[in-house]
């Protein structure tokens, strides 16, 4: 049984914005040694767009954010012209398994097409087969910011 839903993060949910940032600072700061959280968390908040592209979704469970991901224009500095991007897929460990992630890499998919996006992109250095499980396609593997990953799309 779910006892989760997905909702959109908006601009004033000040609580939100502070957790999933939080979050995405946590596991991917480290990627941006020169961005401090305040500015992380700033560009989290610009992200939180009404509809289609900047976007960011929540699943909540009782009121509280359990995962999030978001739709971006860009999510990768050395491809500017690529976009947009599936960014920051970030499920809490307690809840991981049960198809969270999943279900925001589809919301996020569906917010691209209904913003008339033709293609999607992701970077991930180790969530290849999950990403593939759903349709997306490996294209290149590289290293970016001392870390190799690949570059995945889904086309529409």
């Amino acid at each position: 049984m779910m006892d989760w839903k997905i909702s959109r993060l908006g601009r004033a949910d000040t609580l939100g914005i502070e957790t999933v940032s939080r979050w995405t600072f946590d596991a991917w700061g480290g990627l941006h040694p020169h961005t401090t959280f305040d500015e992380w968390r700033d560009d989290t908040r610009e992200d939180c767009g009404a509809r289609g592209v900047p976007s960011v979704f929540v699943a909540m469970n009782d009121g509280e954010p359990i995962a999030t991901a978001s739709l971006t224009v860009s999510d990768m500095s050395s491809r500017p012209l690529m976009g947009p991007w599936l960014a920051s897929v970030f499920v809490l460990p307690a809840w991981r398994g049960r198809g969270i992630a999943s279900a925001l890499v589809a919301t996020v998919e569906t917010e691209a097409q209904e913003a008339d996006c033709r293609r999607l992109y992701l970077y991930t250095p180790d969530q290849v087969a999950f990403y593939a499980r759903l349709g997306w396609v490996p294209f290149e593997s590289v290293i970016y910011r001392g870390e190799r990953v690949t570059l995945m799309h889904q086309d529409f």
